[in-house]
C-alpha cells in the first residue's frame, strides 16, 4: 500500500508581480491591481514524491463571516494587523471536509508536517490543553475550540505597532547588533518577541490568561497533535527571542520581554523532531491511521528553503517584485541586515533571508527607458557590453532600500567619479551587475561562502531571462539553475514530513528527496568571470557605503 506525507500551510506571500504565473503557496495575500486573496492550502505526495492531492480554502471568501480583507483585519491605527484564530481553525475544518468528500483516503498517511506565517503568534486560554485532550469527534475543531484563546485575533507579519518594544528591547541587550549576535536579527516590529511584550504591556490582562503561546506553525501542529506543540528551532530564531547557537531562549531577552515568557512559549525542539501520534479526533473523525506521525511545524520562510531543496553552499534567487536571497550557512555572521535561522532540515546548519525592495520595479524602470519596453533589446544590450561595464558601475534604489537603508540612483565611472548617466547599453549592464553583486556582497556578510558545487538556484520573473542569468552566473562564479517553486512552502514541508520519519535513524535530507525532481542547468560562469568580477565586489561594497554615509548628511 502507498503511504502518503501530508502538508498544510498557512502563509501569506507577495508573489512576483512580473512573473506570469499562478499564486503558488498555501494561504497567500495576492497583492495585484485588482483583488487581495488568502489561502490555506494542502498537499499530499506518495512516496516517490509525486503530488496526488492538492486543495485550499480562500479566507475572504469561503470564510466570509470573519469579515477580513486578504485574511487580516488592518486596525484604525493602520499599524495593527490581526487575524481571526478561529478562521484558521475553521479553515482546517473545511479543508479536511473537502478532502473527505473528494474520497481522500487519510488511512494511507504515514506523517504530516506544515508550515505557517513567519511571526504570526497565538495566545492559548488558561485551560485549553485540556479541551485539545479531550477533543469530540463528533464536532468541528472551530466548535470545540472556541473559548480556548485569551486573544481572539492573532497579530500577525503585517503588523507595524511595536516600535517601542524594539527599542526597549534593543536597550536592554546592548544595542541592535548585540541582539542579532543573540537572535540572528536585530529588533523587527512584526517578530513575536516585540508583539508578546506589546500585549503585556497593552493587555495585561488577557496575557495573564494565557497558559501558551504559538506560533501559527506549532498552532496548527497543535492541532493535530492534540496537545501544545513545541516550537522549531527554524521559526522560533524568527522570534527576537532565542539563542540561535545554543537553540534555547535567551533568557536576557525573555526578561526584557515579558513575565513567565518561557513558561508560555515551552522548549524548543528540533524542526526534524516527530512531536508524536496524530490525536484520536483525527483517527476517529477522518480515519487517520494511529500510527501517523506529526513531524513538527515550521515557517513559511525554512518550508521554501526544504521545498528549493538546499544543499550546504547553494544560494536561492527570487527575483520578484522585491527580489530575495535565500542562503545555507555552516558558519553565520550575524549583522544588522538580513536575518540568520536555523536550518530547518539540519540542525547543524542555519539559513539566511536577505530582501532587497528595488528589484523587478527597478528593472521594469530601464527596460522602459532603455529598451523601449522590450525585454528582447533589454537582453540584447546586455549582451553588449563586456562583463564589467568597462569599469562603470551604478546603484540603483529607485524606492528606499532595505540593505542598506537609503534610496536614490548613483552611477560612477571607472574612476569612481559619480556622472549624470550612461548610454542605454552602459545603463543596463550597470543596473542587473549591480544589483547582482549587492547580493553577492550583503550574503558574504552573513557569512556565505562560494565552495566547490556551489549551486545558484533562480526562480521569480526575471529567471526566464537567461541573459540576466548570465550575468548572476558570472558575478557568483557558479552555475545557475532554474525551479519551479510553485507551492515550495507547502511541497516543503511534505518533504520534511518525510524526513522526520527517517531523520532519527541518520539519514539525510538529500538523501530522503533524492526521489524529488531535480532543477534545471540554465547557464554556466563565463571562461574568465571570476577574475572580472572579485574587484568589482570590493569596490561595489565601498561604493554603496560611500552613498549611503552620504545619505546620512
Amino acid at each position: 500500500m502507498l503511504r502518503h506525507m501530508l502538508c498544510l500551510h498557512y502563509c501569506w506571500h507577495i508573489p512576483d508581480n512580473d512573473s506570469g504565473s499562478t499564486p503558488s503557496v498555501a494561504t497567500m495575500l495576492h497583492v495585484d491591481s485588482t483583488v487581495l486573496k488568502l489561502w490555506l492550502k494542502v498537499i499530499a505526495v506518495d512516496e516517490n514524491l509525486n503530488v496526488i492531492h492538492q486543495d485550499n480554502v480562500q479566507f475572504d471568501s469561503e470564510l466570509s463571516e470573519y469579515r477580513t480583507q486578504g485574511g487580516v483585519h488592518i486596525q484604525s491605527d493602520r499599524l495593527t494587523v490581526t487575524s481571526p484564530v478561529l478562521m484558521w481553525v475553521k479553515a482546517l475544518d473545511r479543508i479536511l471536509e473537502k478532502m473527505k468528500n473528494d474520497g481522500f483516503d487519510f488511512s494511507c498517511v504515514k506523517a504530516l508536517s506544515g508550515s505557517g506565517q513567519q511571526h504570526g503568534s497565538v495566545y492559548w486560554k488558561t485551560g485549553a490543553s485540556q479541551v485539545l485532550k479531550n477533543l469530540d469527534p463528533e464536532k468541528h475543531l472551530h466548535e470545540l475550540l472556541l473559548g480556548c484563546f485569551a486573544m481572539p485575533d492573532s497579530p500577525v507579519w503585517m503588523d507595524s505597532s511595536t516600535t517601542e518594544q524594539c527599542h526597549n528591547l534593543e536597550m536592554a541587550v546592548g544595542g541592535a547588533q548585540r541582539l542579532a549576535d543573540i537572535t540572528g536579527s536585530r529588533a523587527y516590529e512584526r517578530f513575536t518577541g516585540n508583539q508578546i511584550a506589546k500585549i503585556c504591556k497593552t493587555k495585561p490582562d488577557q496575557y495573564h490568561q494565557t497558559e501558551r503561546i504559538s506560533l501559527v506553525s506549532s498552532f496548527a501542529s497543535s492541532l493535530f497533535l492534540g496537545n501544545y506543540a513545541d516550537i522549531d528551532y527554524s521559526d522560533g530564531s524568527g522570534m527576537n527571542l532565542m539563542d540561535i547557537f545554543t537553540k534555547q531562549w535567551a533568557q536576557l531577552c525573555l526578561s526584557a520581554s515579558a513575565p513567565q515568557l518561557a513558561e508560555k512559549l515551552g522548549s524548543p525542539v528540533p524542526s526534524t523532531a516527530v512531536l508524536g501520534p496524530v490525536s484520536a479526533y483525527f483517527i476517529s473523525r477522518y480515519g487517520f491511521p494511529v500510527d501517523c506521525k506529526v513531524v513538527a511545524f515550521t515557517g513559511d520562510n525554512p518550508g521554501s528553503l526544504a521545498g528549493m531543496r538546499l544543499q550546504e553552499g547553494d544560494i536561492a534567487v527570487s527575483l520578484g517584485t522585491s527580489d530575495t536571497v535565500f542562503l545555507w550557512i555552516k558558519d553565520p555572521k550575524p549583522t544588522v541586515e538580513g536575518h540568520i535561522f536555523c536550518n530547518p532540515v539540519d540542525c547543524q546548519a542555519f539559513m539566511a533571508l536577505i530582501c532587497f525592495k528595488n528589484g523587478s520595479l527597478t528593472r521594469e524602470r530601464i527596460r522602459n527607458e532603455c529598451a523601449g519596453g522590450s525585454w528582447e533589446v533589454f537582453s540584447k544590450a546586455l549582451r553588449s557590453v563586456p562583463m564589467g561595464n568597462n569599469g562603470n558601475m551604478g546603484i540603483y534604489f529607485d524606492t528606499m532600500e532595505i540593505t542598506p537603508p537609503t534610496a536614490g540612483v548613483h552611477r560612477f565611472n571607472e574612476e569612481n567619479t559619480k556622472v549624470a548617466g550612461f548610454s542605454e547599453e552602459v545603463e543596463i549592464r550597470a543596473l542587473v551587475e549591480g544589483q547582482f553583486l549587492a547580493k553577492r556582497v550583503h550574503a558574504e556578510k552573513l557569512g556565505y561562502k562560494i565552495i566547490p558545487g556551489t549551486r545558484v538556484l533562480a526562480t521569480g520573473g526575471a529567471s526566464s531571462n537567461k541573459d540576466i542569468l548570465q550575468v548572476l552566473s558570472d558575478v557568483f562564479s557558479a552555475p545557475v539553475y532554474t525551479i519551479d517553486t510553485a507551492n515550495s512552502a507547502c511541497l516543503g514541508c511534505a518533504y520534511r514530513a518525510m524526513h522526520g520519519t527517517v531523520a532519527g535513524r541518520g539519514v539525510s535530507f538529500s538523501e530522503a528527496v533524492s526521489k524529488a525532481p531535480e532543477p534545471k542547468l540554465a547557464v554556466t560562469p563565463t571562461p574568465g568571470a571570476e577574475k572580472i568580477f572579485e574587484p568589482l565586489l570590493k569596490r561595489y561594497a565601498e561604493l554603496e557605503e560611500r552613498v549611503y554615509k552620504e545619505s546620512q548628511h
